[in-house]
């Protein structure tokens, strides 16, 4: 078990990138449900730029590791190029 200190700042570092990670995962829902609706809307672009945005921020962060942040960003370009081509 941690030290009392260790743990207080455990929990505070916790619910600070819960909150990052889960507005993260808003903006990317937000961005995949644009795409699938309609690909070529301006607001689509709009909402896959914040949804990239927010990974990046996640990644500088340290609440999700640059790696995955990358692949998601990979994903969801292929989603709303594949989309856009359709």
């Amino acid at each position: 078990m941690p030290a009392e200190k260790t743990r207080r700042r455990q929990e505070k570092l916790a619910e600070y990138n819960k909150s990052i990670r889960t507005t993260t995962r808003s903006r990317v829902a937000k961005a995949r449900a644009a795409v699938e609706s309609n690909a070529k809307a301006p607001e689509t672009a709009d909402a896959v730029k914040q949804a990239i945005r927010e990974l990046d921020r996640a990644a500088s962060k340290g609440v999700i590791h640059p790696n995955n942040a990358a692949r998601r960003k990979s994903r969801l370009a292929l989603r709303l190029n594949k989309a856009a081509a359709s």
